[in-house]
This record gives structure tokens, sequence and C-alpha cells, in this order.
């Protein structure tokens, strides 16, 4: 079958977000095609370039989020009233304004009273439709008429608090951030040649990546599917803390209204964690479309470590991750003073590089703080300092590779106060490590009793913890190696294809037939790609299976559509 893979801000760009278990998923599935269609977020991630694509991705398609591509589309006056009535509808749903104020916009359905999400989706797909028959929105939603809109919304009776007290800074935002989470209204993706060739959207993320899979299935009837490893709305309540209230409020109301819409209509959406698993039923994932499809890991670079029978240094603690305030590196090295008081001779190594300005003042603090609560030690009056505090990076001449940092401690600690998935904790679960951890994110859940949890920013309760398991090497062990096989069952590369690979299919095998498409001797194909399906009769032209079913409105009268041949990836792919 054919997939088209949605993202935003990762594969195949060589960084980004989502971008190595895309590319896993996609080498996994060789008998699959892809077509790829991806947002970028910068300048510099474009420029970076591509990672190496297999043979089965058929094309790939970009767009960037990080610049505003001018469409030069002039909106005549009816489309300018149709522009304001849908924007309209949809600052008022995020402003929470009942339906039908006067003066913000008048109700752009019939019959009874609708409900908040039938009126953000119903604005959401009037302005795709527009979009589609003007040729592009960018320029409307810059505009200053959209301010407009959104400020008569956030002055409406009924609005929420927060929006009546938008100032002109912060109506300016709101505004810049919709155009933006807004822009893939007004690509050129959704025809028989691009997303309504595919069998199956799958978007890797929440946010703006689903709104192609949302316009592709309005407008010619794909199924989606949404991948999830952490929401974006809890994103957005952890990463606007400083914005006005009003900024904050709006985007967040966006972020929800998106989320349900999407949950609503995906056939299936798969979450991370069983922590990732509750935000979407918060907001407003049904049940029983959810599933649980655990990050692939590569097990083989610990493989070596997992199944030494070398004992580590057991005196020795490893943190290992990205360094920046939420991993609480602090409350660790006020934890590790006590440690030294009741095993004297135990070392800390904190092995991980800063993320970004703010990680690397973090981690000079950090540096400070140990050296103050550290003085550096000598064994004799004649022997230099040291430490019992080290700061190293993977790839140096002592840790060559992240196995090696695992493989050089007793015991693995986690110390975060924030965290989705401990994509650390499970790589020491595959070197067959004790791990103390703080209970946040999906910790419990990854751990699964092969390991001690203790409360977050509570040195004591993790110093009491670390020293039960050193002090206990039989203990250590038993930890260790159920960590290994745990892991090893859950957290694997293989368990995430197989798992992506059936939900595909069920998706697919009711997916009903939106048209006829023929291959190169005129011979109907069920699907873009023949399937992986077990039917012993031939498919013929009479067969049922392929008959279309009514399109939109647009599509009507339009011929069956021919299979194309496979088109070559981008030079900067290769």
């Amino acid at each position: 079958m054919r997939i088209g893979l949605l993202t935003e801000g990762g594969y195949p760009y060589v960084s980004g977000d989502a971008r190595l278990w895309c590319d896993r998923l996609v080498h996994g599935l060789a008998q699959h095609e892809f077509d790829v269609y991806a947002l970028s977020r910068s300048e510099h991630q474009e420029d970076e370039g591509w990672i190496p694509l297999p043979p089965n991705v058929r094309r790939v398609r970009t767009a960037p989020l990080w610049m505003a591509e001018d469409d030069e589309v002039v909106l005549g006056r009816r489309a300018r009233r149709r522009f304001t009535e849908h924007f309209g509808e949809l600052a008022a749903v995020l402003c929470g304004v009942p339906e039908g104020v006067p003066g913000v916009a008048r109700s752009l359905s019939e019959g009874p009273p609708t409900s908040e999400a039938d009126r953000f989706a119903n604005a959401l797909y009037g302005l795709a439709e527009l979009a589609r028959d003007e040729g592009g929105l960018a320029g409307a939603l810059s505009s200053e008429a959209a301010v407009r809109t959104l400020e008569r919304a956030c002055r409406a009776p009924g609005a929420h608090r927060a929006a009546r007290e938008a100032r002109v800074p912060d109506l300016l935002a709101v505004t810049a951030h919709l155009e933006r989470a807004l822009r893939p209204l007004s690509l050129d993706w959704y025809e028989d040649d691009g997303l309504g060739a595919v069998d199956l959207c799958h978007a890797a993320s929440g946010g703006t990546a689903v709104l192609p899979g949302l316009l592709a299935r309005h407008f010619t009837g794909v199924p989606l599917m949404v991948t999830e490893y952490g929401v974006r709305l809890r994103t957005h309540y952890l990463t606007t803390p400083d914005a006005p209230p009003a900024v904050r409020s709006l985007l967040a109301a966006f972020q929800g209204r998106l989320a349900a819409e999407a949950y609503g209509r995906a056939e299936v959406v798969t979450a991370g964690n069983a922590h990732t698993r509750r935000w979407q039923e918060r907001c407003g994932a049904d049940r029983e479309k959810l599933r649980t499809v655990y990050p692939g890991m590569d097990a083989r670079p610990f493989a070596e470590v997992g199944e030494s029978a070398v004992r580590a240094d057991s005196d020795t603690l490893v943190w290992a991750g990205r360094v920046e305030p939420a991993k609480d590196l602090v409350s660790l090295l006020h934890a590790f003073a006590e440690v030294r008081k009741r095993q004297p001779g135990t070392r800390l190594r904190i092995v991980g590089a800063p993320a970004g300005p703010e990680g690397a003042a973090y981690l000079g603090h950090c540096r400070a703080l140990a050296a103050q609560l550290f003085p550096d030690e000598a064994e004799g009056p004649h022997a230099a300092g040291d430490n019992p505090v080290s700061f190293e990076e993977i790839g140096g001449p002592d840790l060559p590779a992240a196995a090696d940092a695992y493989a050089s401690g007793a015991v693995t600690v986690l110390s975060s106060v924030v965290e989705g998935f401990p994509v650390g904790l499970a790589e020491a679960m595959l070197c067959g490590r004790a791990t103390v951890s703080t209970d946040v994110g999906a910790v419990v859940e990854v751990i699964g009793g092969t390991g001690l949890v203790v409360p977050p920013r509570n040195p004591r309760a993790l110093a009491e913890a670390c020293v039960a398991l050193l002090r206990d090497p039989e203990r250590r062990a038993r930890l260790g190696a159920a960590a290994r096989a745990r892991a090893l069952e859950l957290f694997t590369v293989e368990q995430n294809i197989e798992a992506f690979h059936g939900i595909y299919l069920e998706i697919v095998s009711r997916a009903p037939v939106r048209r006829v498409v023929l291959d190169g001797a005129g011979e109907p194909l069920p699907f873009s790609v023949p399937a992986e399906a077990h039917v012993p009769v031939r498919w013929t032209a009479a067969s049922p299976r392929l008959a279309a079913r009514s399109g939109p409105g647009w599509a009507a009268g339009r011929p069956p559509v021919r299979a194309t041949t496979p088109v070559p990836a981008p030079e900067g792919a290769r």
C-alpha cells in the first residue's frame, strides 16, 4: 500500500522531532511505499538537508513553516466576506463566544445550535475550501483584517476573561501563530496526484502536521492515523509559562480544538505511553480508537553491555541525558551529597551535552554547585585533588558510545521533574542496569517494577534509594536482568514496526474504496499499491470491492485515476 507520512520539523531532515522513529519505520516496512509530506521549522533545518532515504520512499514534498510565502492571492469582495465569516467563527470558538453573537460572525450552520467542536470544524474546513477556490490564504491570514476579526471576537459578549484582556501585541502574536499553524490550508497537496493518491495518511505528530491529513480526508476521503509521543497541548503549557495570559489562553484553545478534531476524524490514534494516552483522552480522544505503541529502540548497540558478565564499578552512579533545568540535576547533586555521607567512596558521572543556551547556563550552574558541595579530594598531601562528580559527553575517549556510559556505573539515576518517554532509562534497561528514577511522565510505565521510583524534587528519597542499591549487589543484578528482559519485550524497533504494520492493514482493510485505480494495462487495483491480502481470486472491474463511492462535488465526473510511476526523490535525499 502507499502511505502518506506527514511530519513537522523532523523526517526526512537531518535534525528534528520524530526523525529517528520515522526513519526506522520507513526502512522496516520496505514492502510498502511512502510519500513524505514534510513541514520544516527553520532555514537551518533545510540547509542541513535530508538523511539518506530508502528506495520505498516514492517522493518527498516539503513546505516551510518558518517563513511566509507570498501567494500573491488578492481576495475579491465575496471571498473576503467568506474569509471574515469563517475566520471570525474560528476566533469566536477560541474566545468562548456563544454561537450567533451579533458583530462577531454569523452562524455557519442552519438548524439547532451546534457544538463547539462542530463550529470549529465548520470554520476550519470553510477556510480550507476558500483556500482551494482562491489559490491560498497566506495573505488573508496575516492581514490587518484578520487581526481586527480576532479583536472583535475577544471583545464580544461572553468571551473568556483572558481573551477580553488581550492587548494589541497579544492580538498580533496570536494572529501570527494562527497564520503559521494554518499554512497547510494553502498547500497544493490534496489533489489526485498528491495525498489523494495514497491509501492512508499517517501524521507523525499532533499540531500542524495533522492538518494535511484532515484536509486529505475532507477533500478525498483518505483515512487518517495520528501518532503522538507527546501531546501538543501539554507541550504548550510547559513551554509558554511567561507568555501573556491572553496568548496562552487563545493558543491553548486552538491546540485543544485542533487535537479534538484530529482525534475525532482519525481511524486510529496511537500514543507512545499511557501518560500521553491519558492526555489524549482529556483532549477528547475516543478510548476505543486509542492504541499504545512504544517507541522503537535499536537494541544492538546495547547488547554487548547487557549480555556481558563483567560487573561495573559498584561505587559509581551514572546520569545520562540532555542537560537542561527539567532534568533537575541540582536535586541530584544534593542527593549525591547525602549518598557520600553514607557511602564515602561513591562517584557520580553526569554524561550529556547541554540543550541550547539555557542548558549551557544550567550546566555552568551545576558545575559550580558540584565544586561547592564536593571540594576536590586527594589521597595524600602530595597528590592532586579530584572531584567525585564528573561532567562528560558521549564521544570522548572514555565514553565513545552511550552504552559505555551506562556500563561505567552500577546504578543509573534519573532525576527529572518533567519527562515524556524516558529514552535514557530504556537504554539503561537494555544495558541490564538497575535504575533509580523520579515518578514523572511515563517512568513508572517504562520501569514496570524493575527499578526504584521516588517522588520528584526529593533529594533525601533519591539518596536513600541509591544507597539501598549500592549496598545490595544481588538486588542490583536481579533488577538489571528483569529490566533488560522488559526492554527487549516492549521497546525494540521490531516491536514498534510490527505494531504499526498491523494497524496499517487494519485501517485499510475497512476503508472503503474511494475511486477505481488502474494499472498500466488498464486493470483495476484495489489499492494504490497492491496491499498484503490473501485473496484467492483475481480482482475484476465487476468486483463490488472496486466500486468507487461518491466523492466530493469538485471531483464529480472525473475519470478513473491511473497509477503513476514512481517519482525520483530530489537530489538532497540521495
